[in-house]
């Protein structure tokens, strides 16, 4: 490694270092921290970003980008995404930065309140600053591009607004036309009866954690208002919510987000605090948490071993048997909320988002009208009301922390998660054997070695089309979802 090469690597796994010490204040602000703290650690996270800001536009990058001469793939790889972000960063006045840190800390804890007080008005005057600033944002980054298209490469590098659309306009049709079978369908699975204490849904929690591969010795679960991941490399920590009558809610929330941290302890230790060193992104980042949440988790070998826990823990479930309780878990009913949808009407839900934040950064859809228009849409794509705010606009964290942009990786996610699940079975055809006795280790270990292990070392789409073996598509997610609904439902 030439000297040029190793200053510059040095400075950046020192920025990664404290990008990571800021990740850890967020972590510690939406679970432990006394409420009261919020100005303040408003502050903390604006200071870090001003410092953070500084080190990636720091005058000495540019020398070393041009000087260095890096001799592997990897080398060659982490040069080119230090001089994305270092290009990207530049381009966004250090001012910005700050304010849209302090802001949005702040704003979390404002959206917490209103959401617990289903208070929309108490929200929105915060909300209509964070979208004006990161408008602004975008339009930095776009340099007279289009925003949104510019926010997109912070979760989805190479995507655009419009390529979605077309992606999401394939999937659209069929997905409502197979809600419409379903619920229409004579045969209509049971909900789960009884009283789910939540100090038991977090013991089994943690054996579901455990069943997919988390590392407890680097990472913990603690309970937060919107379940997430946080952290990469020997401290990933996980987080899910208990709700008593709903313990599905906790239990596939703890399965999503140790598809996530799976992913990031499994990183090639080499590529630890580099840019290198997290997924590729967020997009890939949720094809592991899906298909982890989803086609293994939801599988009828993984519910069997399942129903037996559950059974175990909490007693009758009010379902006869393994299958009845395999249908149970893959209910489609009227929900409101996306996280804990179906897996049928999940897509559906991002694009009501998709298509709304664009129309915000495009400056066609008024925050003071982003209520009306949310239950508007949610009327005409699940055919009933929004009962109150903390159903509809004011169920999610995102746009509160500024991250617009970020929800359509989640349907992206879930297309890449098809495709995966559908080499990944090629592969490993006794798959179900393992699931049935609790144990996800073959399909994890696949995961691994054919994505999770290389981090960011390859674009999105090429990520994952070096683990399957071909170019994702939208056919295998619509094929299994066709296919697992059908049988369910006697379609």
């Amino acid at each position: 490694m030439t000297d040029t090469l190793k200053d510059l690597m040095e400075f950046q796994r020192e920025t990664e270092a404290l990008a990571q010490v800021a990740g850890r204040l967020g972590w510690d602000q939406e679970t432990v921290m006394p409420r009261g703290a919020a100005d303040q650690r408003g502050e903390e996270m604006a200071a870090m970003e001003s410092v953070l800001h500084a080190r990636r536009t720091d005058p000495r990058l540019a020398d070393w980008l041009d000087k260095a001469q890096p001799a592997t793939e990897a080398d060659a790889r982490a040069v080119a995404l230090i001089r994305r972000s270092h290009e990207r960063t530049a381009r966004i006045p250090a001012r910005l930065a700050t304010e849209l840190a302090r802001l949005t800390s702040v704003a979390q804890g404002i959206w917490a309140e209103a959401r617990a007080a289903e208070d929309v008005a108490a929200f929105l005057p915060t909300l209509d600053q964070v979208v004006r600033l990161v408008r602004e944002k975008g339009q930095a980054l776009a340099d007279g591009g289009d925003a949104y298209d510019a926010l997109l490469q912070d979760y989805e590098p190479g995507a655009t607004g419009a390529g979605l659309a077309d992606l999401f306009g394939t999937l659209r049709p069929r997905l409502v036309a197979l809600r419409e079978a379903v619920l229409g369908a004579s045969r209509q699975p049971s909900p789960l009866k009884g009283h789910f204490p939540a100090d038991k849904q977090m013991a089994l929690a943690r054996d579901m954690a455990s069943a997919f591969g988390y590392d407890w010795a680097h990472g913990r679960i603690d309970k937060a208002v919107h379940p997430f991941c946080s952290g990469s490399g020997d401290d990933v920590r996980i987080t899910t919510r208990t709700v008593e009558s709903e313990p599905f809610n906790c239990l596939y929330s703890t399965i999503h987000e140790t598809g996530h941290a799976g992913y990031e302890q499994t990183v090639d230790k080499a590529y630890r605090l580099t840019l290198l060193g997290t997924g590729a992104s967020m997009g890939v980042h949720e094809s592991q948490s899906r298909i982890y949440e989803n086609q293994l988790g939801r599988s009828a070998a993984f519910t069997s071993w399942l129903y037996g826990r559950m059974q175990g823990t909490f007693g009758d479930l009010g379902v006869a048997d393994a299958d009845a309780f395999y249908a149970t878990v893959n209910r489609v009913g009227q929900g409101y909320i996306r996280t804990e949808s179906d897996e049928v009407q999940y897509n559906l839900h991002v694009l009501l988002r998709f298509d709304l934040e664009r129309e915000l950064i495009a400056g066609r859809l008024a925050v003071t009208d982003v209520e009306a228009a949310w239950n508007d849409r949610f009327a005409r794509d699940f055919g009933f009301a929004v009962d109150k705010p903390s159903n509809g606009v004011l169920q999610d964290v995102h746009w509160s922390v500024g991250l617009i942009g970020y929800f359509p990786t989640y349907t992206l996610g879930n297309v890449y998660a098809g495709a995966l699940h559908e080499a990944l079975r090629a592969d490993v055809p006794d798959l179900d054997v393992h699931l049935a006795k609790g144990d996800a280790t073959p399909a994890t270990r696949w995961l691994g070695e054919r994505l999770q292990r290389h981090g960011a070392l390859r674009e999105p789409e090429a990520t994952v089309t070096a683990a399957c073996g071909f170019a994702p598509t939208a056919e295998p997610l619509l094929g299994y979802l066709e296919a697992k609904f059908g049988r369910i439902y006697g379609l």
